[in-house]
């Protein structure tokens, strides 16, 4: 009796004990010290230039053997060709066009409840870690990291708990291929350029130099996998690597091409975990599977077996919940800087599609940070020399409505096949698959971005925008595509546009006259002062510019005036006046205008504290273009 007594008490002891764990394993989705560890190394600024991805000018013999231990995505890419947008889109599994933040550097409040994706983890009982960059457009919705510092180290996790650490490195960064002085190790004579540079030592310098780079940044990498090994976790541990968009090199960086998007992405799975990798998975393999940073956060949930919540628009391509894709990425390019564009793009595994909603304007825009590069500022005086071959021009010249490129034939993306009759059905599967997404996510970006702030102010955009009675997408979308096509625009449908009860909608009318030029802007005369004369600025404002391009005597003196007005940051909120501003610039460039430009009302005017980062530099770059093109204009007359 004693004896079944202290057993009974034993076996109700052991169950006790027992029970958090038996419960565990009923559930996947509870905290616990029992999961994967998950390392991100990531480099700035660099496109798959490594050794792993056959690429025989890199040095990167660590990233080389962890992609022999690993795997390799063939196809991968930012979903956008610069930093706080496409990290946006990482930390939150949105794509940041769906809620504002498709922008570079702009303040977007994300929806009610929503988490970013280390939050997730946090709950799930993770020591997330981030070493250091977060450029997020968007305030972060509450605690996301345990530490996010230069000092951040997963090393300082409690004992045998999980981690979730990303460790950054800017060795590789744009502004680094400039940096002054250089030894080179590449030899520059050696290395292959793209098509679309001219072949001048500048240029060969600043590619060797990104090279050496990328060696430098290999020895980095090199030495956090081994630290990962002396502490321990090497075996424990997934790790990813990926660059967060193309190179620094112009034409790569802010392009919505595949040179802009594309970005190395390297997976290690240890013995322990291969169980959540994906299907295809086998050391020192290729996967063909098209992945983007859209599906970062996704993945990362699922592995650490987490389902991914309803609101992200990427899917889990490892982990337990992981699903298959239709095979097609998709790319967005907004404002770059100082300078307003819109470009959306679609890829698989041959093509990629380029829409340009702005196809007066070029890619190669004036961007004063990008123009610091030698190569940029060469590349563009020898296009103002007309010296540059026709596949060189293409980057400062307006860009087409639309672009298709056959990477398999032409990876360098220099034969625009759009307009080739053996291809229109291409064009036009694209064309249904960026509709589709762009209706499908709600792309906030056919509005000005004045018009977001205005709205932002108040309220989360994505669940403003939401409704059609606030944001008829459909509406909008298509005066949008009529605006910026190739076609010719009837005076029935462009007077529809002019008077429509949406600010969005007229704005695309005054779009649709500047793309068409003088012809068009002086048959359609009344159209364009109504549009001139708009209570809305940024409608305003881009019929002024037509009008200012176009137009003659007192109707281009009064367009000036009002662009000068609206430039004024007691006038105008921000965003409208870096329009105004741009519209200026681009009016003194051509030279076109034969108004004087007040260049000293603009450096006058007080700027008002704008909710974007390093704001007034914005405006010191626009007036400091403006004043240098008025400077050549006034000596060209």
């Amino acid at each position: 009796m004693f004896h079944t007594t202290i057993w009974q008490l034993l076996t109700i002891c052991a169950i006790t004990t027992l029970m958090p764990y038996l419960a565990l394993a009923q559930d996947p989705e509870a905290p616990s010290n029992e999961r994967p560890n998950i390392l991100w190394l990531t480099a700035e600024d660099i496109g798959p230039h490594l050794g792993c991805y056959g690429d025989s000018a890199a040095r990167t013999p660590n990233l080389d053997s962890l992609a022999k231990r690993g795997m390799i995505y063939e196809v991968a890419w930012s979903n956008y060709p610069v930093c706080a947008p496409a990290r946006s889109t990482i930390i939150t599994g949105m794509y940041a066009a769906a809620h504002g933040a498709g922008h570079m550097r702009c303040s977007r409040p994300l929806p009610k409840d929503c988490k970013l994706f280390p939050q997730y983890l946090r709950e799930r009982g993770y020591y997330c870690t981030n070493r250091s960059k977060e450029d997020y457009n968007h305030p972060k919705p509450g605690k996301v990291w345990d530490e996010s510092s230069k000092k951040a180290s997963y090393e300082n996790r409690s004992r045998n708990q999980s981690f979730f650490a990303v460790i950054n490195q800017t060795c590789t960064h744009e502004s680094q291929i400039r940096k002054r002085p250089h030894q080179p190790v590449t030899d520059p004579a050696t290395l292959k350029l793209p098509p679309y540079w001219p072949d001048l030592p500048a240029v060969r310098k600043d590619w060797g130099q990104y090279y050496d780079n990328i060696a430098k940044m290999d020895r980095w990498a090199g030495n956090q996998l081994k630290k990962l090994k002396e502490h321990g976790q090497a075996e424990n541990t997934i790790i990813v690597f990926f660059g967060d968009h193309g190179s620094g090199m112009p034409r790569h960086k802010r392009f919505a091409g595949d040179s802009g998007m594309r970005v190395p992405l390297i997976v290690f799975f240890p013995e322990k975990w291969k169980h959540l990798a994906p299907p295809e998975y086998k050391p020192g393999s290729i996967s063909s599977d098209p992945v983007g940073f859209i599906d970062l956060a996704p993945t990362m949930l699922s592995i650490a077996g987490v389902k991914p919540p309803e609101h992200m628009h990427g899917r889990a391509v490892a982990g337990k919940h992981q699903s298959s894709g239709d095979g097609h990425l998709y790319g967005f390019r907004a404002r770059m800087d100082e300078r307003p564009d819109l470009s959306r793009s679609v890829r698989d595994d041959r093509f990629v599609y380029i829409r340009n909603y702005m196809p007066h304007l070029a890619a190669g825009q004036f961007l004063d940070y990008q123009q610091v590069t030698p190569t940029t500022a060469l590349w563009r005086q020898l296009f103002q020399q007309g010296k540059l071959n026709p596949v060189q021009r293409q980057f400062f010249e307006p860009h087409p409505a639309e672009e298709l490129y056959d990477l398999r034939a032409d990876p360098d993306e220099t034969r625009n096949l759009a307009l080739e009759d053996d291809y229109q059905n291409v064009v036009e599967r694209f064309r249904k698959l960026h509709r589709e997404k762009t209706l499908a996510i709600r792309d906030v970006a056919f509005m000005p971005e004045s018009i977001i702030q205005q709205i932002a102010f108040e309220q989360p955009l994505q669940t403003f925008c939401a409704e059609d009675a606030n944001y008829p997408i459909e509406e909008i979308f298509r005066a949008a595509n009529l605006a910026a096509s190739r076609k010719e625009i009837d005076r029935k449908s462009l007077m529809t546009m002019a008077t429509s009860q949406i600010d969005s909608i007229r704005y695309w009318a005054a779009i649709a006259l500047r793309c068409r030029g003088r012809e068009t802007c002086r048959s359609n005369e009344a159209i364009l002062q109504k549009l001139v004369a708009d209570s809305c600025g940024c409608v305003a404002i881009a019929a002024a510019e037509s009008t200012a391009l176009f137009m003659d005597g007192d109707r281009q003196s009064k367009a000036v005036e009002l662009l000068v007005e609206k430039a004024n940051f007691n006038n105008s909120d921000f965003y409208s006046a870096v329009e105004a501003l741009n519209s200026l610039g681009r009016i003194v460039e051509s030279g076109e205008s034969k108004v004087d430009i007040p260049i000293s009302k603009l450096k006058n005017y007080p700027v008002k504290s704008p909710k974007i980062t390093r704001g007034n530099s914005y405006i010191e770059r626009l007036v400091e273009f403006i004043e240098s093109n008025a400077a050549v204009t006034a000596a060209g007359n």
